[in-house]
């Protein structure tokens, strides 16, 4: 049972990262935010549109590796509707998942496909880099964020 779940948390990963969700740059988002991942060479920029608070629209354009795109992929299908402080929480649950493998509260549905990222050391800034920046763009900070 534990290789089919690997299996199919590998093919959502391949999924997102053949075929992205929201990739695309967001024509009037409120918010943008840039971060790099410079040991891997993952660039990524986060467009939302926010209004009263809650993500009305996310998107997202960059380049890198299979897990940096499928992350930010799963990000975005994952945040629409959410409020900032929702996507704050959701941050910190997928920093714990991806760098112990563990999910305080097992609801993060096609996001556990994460879970044995941490297990590749090299990989886990990869799968972080799309959620910094969407917390940077969510702050409004100018600057580009990086995972060094």
């Amino acid at each position: 049972m534990f290789d089919d779940l690997n299996d199919l948390y590998q093919q959502v990963i391949l999924d997102h990262s053949r075929s992205p969700r929201n990739f695309r740059v967001l024509e009037g988002a409120s918010h943008v935010a840039r971060g790099a991942n410079p040991l891997c060479g993952d660039q990524v920029t986060v467009y939302a549109r926010i209004q009263d608070d809650v993500i009305q629209d996310i998107s997202f354009q960059g380049s890198g590796c299979a897990i940096s795109k499928a992350s930010a992929s799963l990000l975005t299908d994952s945040v629409k509707g959410h409020s900032k402080a929702e996507v704050e929480v959701l941050f910190h649950r997928m920093h714990d998942l991806i760098t112990t493998g563990r999910s305080a509260d097992g609801q993060l549905g096609k996001l556990a496909a994460f879970a044995g990222v941490h297990k590749f050391p090299s990989r886990v800034k990869c799968a972080i880099l799309p959620w910094h920046a969407v917390l940077a763009a969510l702050r409004g900070q100018a600057e580009p964020v990086s995972t060094e």
